[in-house]
């Protein structure tokens, strides 16, 4: 018989937070001998002239800093590609700064990465999509300014993008992907459209929500080392990241829908859930609504958000992830029960209690949901009954993510949650 797993591991980016933080980069970058640096951002970050602002702030400290601003919202190998084309064409580069939401900052691992060991994105990307090759030694540094309050990506060791070929979402996991600092300034995200902050939020409600209900790491069989992975199971650690966040969007996240433009502190607030969450999920893992947001982002068909630029179909992360949670913890309620309840009860300390325990966390969910004008399941989304048997090969390719679940689900499972997620009240 094999023995328990006594063994959990947790790491994090240095971190500078605060309105204003992001004026301090120069200093910051120099004191990692960086002289010349390529700044990674998307179309819309560069038109804001938030990319501009944080290459002057580099410039004051002597470093010669140059732009790529043709990252794709909602990254694919494509797109991904093309950066690091454009990044080997141009460097050496001494280091990167990423400016943008996740989709920035997960092109941006992916640049460091391809650009120090040069290769092909499949040597790297999870199994059993890619070969799950691991980096071979350090990267350069890389800083992480975020401009959406969701992926936590300045916190995590992983990226995360579309494989075109195979209409699915999948990544690059390894403890040496994860950004040298995040600089978190609330401010920029100060004029985020509400689709926008409500989208990228139900991220972070999902990242701290499945990470605290993930199987934990001590029911895992004893790793060697070398086994060890950068998800390893709810852990103490993780924990307090988690609740602290969901405490936070509690009080914040539909102050920062309605009134975003003007509530700094409901910013501030979102920023540090973010973060938290990234913290969190970064080592514990998230579960079964990541896994089925994959396939749901990677088979969109015509549906275009409102506050998303226009010029093609997609699904935003953070909107994909929600869309099947509630009915993803109607399923993995009875494996960790206290754990939902407590979910439940951060997030929506307001919410009645239900006469069925397994509906709490799902009854706050939903309405939060409906508060911040997410999608009525993915059936709003362009998905109907009919699509289901080709969306769920595209989960159970996520089992990094579906091990990670207290209740291992099958595939008749996860037909079941798609179906019973075209609606969600």
């Amino acid at each position: 018989m094999e023995s328990a797993e006594t063994i959990f591991t947790w790491g994090a980016p240095p971190l500078k937070f605060g309105l204003g933080a992001s004026d301090e980069i120069g200093y910051d970058l120099k004191q990692y001998g960086v002289s010349r640096v390529l700044v990674i951002t998307d179309p819309g970050v560069a038109a804001s002239g938030v990319a501009h602002r944080i290459m002057d702030a580099l410039r004051r400290y002597d470093i010669i800093a140059e732009l790529f601003d043709g990252v794709h919202v909602e990254p694919t190998d494509d797109s991904m590609n093309k950066a690091i084309e454009y990044a080997a064409a141009q460097g050496p580069w001494g280091g990167y700064v990423a400016v943008g939401g996740g989709s920035s900052i997960d092109t941006a691992k992916a640049v460091n990465l391809l650009t120090t060991f040069p290769g092909e994105l499949g040597d790297y990307l999870n199994a059993p999509i890619g070969r799950a090759q691991v980096p071979p030694g350090e990267l350069k540094p890389l800083i992480a300014v975020p401009t959406t309050a969701g992926t936590g990506s300045e916190s995590t060791a992983m990226c995360v993008l579309d494989v075109l070929s195979m209409r699915v979402k999948t990544g690059i996991s390894h403890w040496r992907l994860r950004p040298t600092m995040a600089v978190v300034d609330p401010a920029l995200t100060m004029s985020l459209p509400p689709e926008v902050t409500a989208a990228a939020g139900m991220d972070i409600v999902c990242h701290a929500a499945e990470s605290f209900t993930a199987k934990p790491f001590s029911s895992y069989n004893r790793k060697q080392p070398e086994e060890r992975v950068t998800y390893c199971g709810s852990n103490p650690v993780s924990d307090l990241w988690c609740e602290r966040a969901l405490i936070l969007l509690a009080g914040a996240f539909r102050r920062a829908v309605s009134h975003g433009a003007e509530d700094e502190q409901a910013r501030v607030d979102m920023m540090q859930a973010a973060t938290f969450a990234g913290m969190g999920f970064g080592n514990a893992g998230v579960h079964i609504p990541h896994a089925n947001a994959y396939p749901i982002a990677g088979q969109v068909k015509e549906f275009r958000p409102k506050g998303y630029p226009g010029d093609e179909p997609m699904v935003p992360h953070g909107m994909a992830v929600s869309l099947t949670a509630p009915e993803a913890f109607r399923f993995s309620f009875d494996a960790a029960p206290e754990r939902h309840l407590r979910v439940a009860s951060l997030l929506g300390p307001e919410v009645p209690e239900q006469s069925d325990p397994r509906e709490q966390l799902p009854a706050v969910l939903t309405g939060l949901m409906r508060d911040i004008g997410i999608p009525n399941g993915i059936g709003a989304v362009g998905f109907s009954e009919s699509d289901v048997p080709e969306l769920v090969p595209g989960v159970m390719k996520q089992q990094r993510l579906l091990s990670t679940c207290p209740k291992t689900p099958t595939e008749d499972d996860i037909a079941g949650i798609l179906t019973r997620s075209i609606e969600n009240w």
